[in-house]
């Protein structure tokens, strides 16, 4: 067996440990990462990336679809089609610029990149099973376990043959005639849409009694609005049970212990995710839960092994690792950094998009403090309506003392974009005074970010 040794090793090339290599190997740490996939992840691979350009797709084919019928933009077309497996290799395409794009930016830091599969020996020494077929052992004064997370399955609903994941739903090379999907959380609904869009008829099964079960509640009413009017079909309050025994539909138990059965030639389990600890069973780890238990810095309990990003818990997000791996990195080379954000913003990419960053009315509430809230419908939005989104709204949560902002939430068409501005207006501590006289373009959507802030001060114009 060769072996090798580095200052810092990071075993996982996804968003949080590729970042974390490069920042490393900038400040002038030795550093190597470990990865069997592509550079990326998760996120790249199989994941973020893939997810939405097959969400941009399915909404392409809709637009062209409805426009067959009756466009009130007076547009009219012949006939719509797709070829899903043009689809699926633009996708490919876009996934291997952006894999291709962090292996270079990691040679390019000087990152010594060894591809295969790690097996932890201890917190010094790891064993890699590379591509080539040969092993190398790796000895390191820094070990940072990036590993992520991996679907949940059911134990009644196993993975394999009709029972999909997320990662299988994202690379199916037909349209599923009839497509369950188990789960309303972000995944399932992101993917339920795009696949109805895409022609499947689609059902959606969750336990929950309402759809986003994550997010606040009214968030979630303008995507439920939406399913319904995409035909799609929900069963909430329900439980999956399992496949029939001819495997050709979905058991569901209702809320009233009623059992039925849903056809489907494909099942979608979208329940969540769980970090990926297989492996770690080596290092001697205190956890919180399935989750391995880290500081502000990044540090495990055991003397210089880190961990970053879904390893480490929720929220598993991926510009969460991103800045856990700058500062985990930072601090290995010697440098003061906490991880300590006032904020991490969450994006579901449904149509409508939703977005939140920060406290909801709720949180404040159970936090004790007193505030003002305020929204701003984007039915009042000039570049809302020019686009056909006038659903939806932009709310402020600011404290009542000092009108101080805690929280922002939307739900609308390209709201997604809106959450830089709603984190920096919470990172820099602004106050409604600050959003409200500041010039936005116009039109914009993020005027409806500045008439929210009005709105809360009683000094609302356009509403």
């Amino acid at each position: 067996m060769a072996s090798k040794t580095t200052t810092l090793l990071v075993i996982g090339g996804g968003p949080g440990g590729y970042v974390a290599a490069i920042r490393a190997a900038q400040l002038g740490v030795a550093t190597t990462l470990v990865e069997g996939m592509a550079p990326g992840g998760t996120c790249l691979n199989i994941g973020c990336i893939p997810s939405k350009a097959l969400i941009h797709a399915a909404d392409e084919y809709d637009r062209v679809r409805r426009a067959t019928t009756a466009s009130p933009l007076g547009i009219r077309a012949g006939s719509a089609g797709i070829d899903l497996a043009v689809t699926q290799a633009w996708k490919e395409g876009v996934v291997g610029k952006l894999t291709g794009g962090v292996a270079a930016l990691l040679r390019k830091a000087g990152v010594q990149v060894v591809a295969g599969w790690a097996r932890i020996v201890d917190g010094k020494t790891v064993d890699v099973a590379r591509e080539d077929g040969e092993a190398v052992r790796i000895q390191c004064e820094h070990l940072l376990l990036a590993t992520g997370s991996e679907p949940m399955a059911l134990a009644q609903l196993p993975f394999g043959g009709k029972v999909l994941s997320s990662t299988e739903a994202l690379a199916l090379t037909e349209v599923p005639r009839q497509l369950v999907v188990v789960g309303a959380g972000y995944i399932g609904l992101e993917l339920g849409m795009a696949w109805r869009k895409l022609g499947a008829e689609v059902t959606v099964v969750d336990v929950a009694e309402r759809v986003l079960p994550g997010y606040d509640e009214d968030l979630g009413k303008p995507v439920l609005a939406a399913l319904k009017r995409m035909g799609i079909v929900l069963h909430l309050g329900c439980t999956a049970e399992g496949l029939t025994a001819d495997g050709s539909g979905l058991r569901v138990r209702s809320r009233h212990a009623d059992e039925f059965v849903l056809p489907a030639d494909r099942v979608l389990v979208a329940a969540g995710r769980r970090p990926r600890t297989a492996g770690l069973e080596s290092l001697q780890l205190e956890m919180e839960g399935r989750a391995v238990k880290v500081d502000a810095t990044g540090r495990t309990s055991m003397r210089n092994v880190w961990a970053i990003g879904d390893l480490t818990g929720e929220p598993m997000l991926a510009h969460r690792a991103m800045a856990q791996g700058e500062v985990a990195a930072e601090c290995i080379a010697g440098h003061k950094r906490r991880f300590a954000p006032l904020a991490i913003p969450a994006v579901c990419f449904t149509d409508p998009e939703v977005v939140a960053v920060g406290h909801t009315q709720a949180q404040a509430a159970q936090a004790g403090i007193a505030v003002l809230a305020a929204q701003f419908p984007f039915a009042a939005n000039g570049r809302a309506l020019t686009m056909e989104g006038g659903e939806g709204f932009v709310r402020v949560v600011a404290r009542q003392d000092n009108h101080l902002v805690l929280g922002w939430q939307a739900v609308g068409h390209g709201v997604s974009e809106l959450a830089a501005a709603f984190s920096y207006a919470i990172e820099m501590g602004a106050r409604l005074e600050d959003v409200g006289g500041i010039v936005h373009a116009h039109p914009t959507l993020g005027e409806a970010v500045q008439e929210a802030a009005l709105r809360a001060l009683g000094r609302a114009i356009h509403v």
